[in-house]
């Protein structure tokens, strides 16, 4: 009876606060439907006089979209097929293996989430730059770019992460000892328990870290600009600059564009979003 007593004002509470987080992507939305006209107009214009997607199609004829959404869909997804893999196996190996050091270790690998990520991106970038025989490199590193405007300078920095490896820990310290036990029992090597025992139940913290993968990965536009520099390895944020010059910036054709760039991070977070949830209350943290 309690719960039933505030069950309708929390609902009409989050529901107010849904619609207010919407308005930015409405006003994105019905931004990239506008012409020029009726965004500079002296009266502010909420809905467009006349809805037409032409915006859509300009802005996907202005530069490689093809070429710079492919780049973007490759990083994103060698990045999280990676992090999964590297993430739960580390997470896996501090949660339920006993060896030397184990404590330490995952302490110093705590220190990466208090270090800020501006402050590494210029040894990154000088790690990346001289690796040997990559990019015209002899075997001392000198000589080319290393990895340097590639797949590759875009992928490295993120492919694994204290956050991901705490999340996993997290995780499988939930399952009892037990279940270690019978593997142990059945004849299993801890790879093995690995792979036939704890991936299988893992599928909300690998949903968890999909959309927080995906998402950095896709977002990302700092380091994308520092690393690249031909016009056939932008990602799609970088390409948002083309809407814009020293005179004026083409608001229609921007918010056209950036509605583009948010529908699969929206498709992956509605396809993820049971399985995220759960994981986030499965793996103790809080936000």
């Amino acid at each position: 009876m309690e719960k039933t007593k505030y069950r309708i004002p929390v609902s009409a509470v989050m529901l107010v606060l849904s619609l207010v987080m919407l308005i930015p992507f409405g006003m994105m939305v019905l931004t990239s439907l506008k012409t020029m006209g009726e965004i500079q107009a002296p009266k502010f214009v909420f809905i467009p006089e006349h809805l037409s997607l032409s915006n859509y199609v300009q802005a996907m004829q202005r530069g490689q979209w093809g070429r710079y959404f492919f780049n973007s869909f490759y990083v994103t997804a060698i990045t999280v097929i990676v992090s999964l893999l590297i993430n739960s196996i580390a997470g896996y190996s501090f949660a339920r293996l006993h060896f030397k050091g184990r404590d330490l270790l995952f302490l110093i690998s705590l220190i990466g989430l208090m270090i800020p990520p501006q402050v590494t991106m210029i040894p990154v970038f000088l790690i990346l730059k001289h690796v040997p025989f990559a990019g015209g490199n002899d075997w001392m590193g000198q000589g080319g770019l290393g990895w340097i405007n590639s797949y590759m300078g875009l992928i490295a920095p993120y492919v694994a992460g204290s956050f991901g490896v705490f999340l996993f820990r997290q995780f499988y310290l939930n399952f009892p000892k037990d279940l270690d036990d019978a593997a142990k029992m059945d004849g299993l090597t801890a790879v093995k328990t690995y792979w036939h025992i704890y991936v299988p139940l893992s599928k909300p913290i690998f949903a968890t870290l999909v959309a927080l993968k995906a998402t950095q990965s896709w977002n990302e536009y700092t380091w994308p600009l520092i690393v690249t520099n031909s016009d056939a390895m932008k990602t799609v944020q970088l390409a948002l600059t083309l809407f814009r010059d020293e005179t004026q910036v083409q608001w229609n054709l921007l918010m056209a564009a950036t509605t583009l760039i948010v529908l699969p991070l929206m498709i992956v977070f509605l396809f993820a979003q049971k399985h995220f949830i759960e994981g986030i209350v499965t793996s103790g943290i809080k936000g």
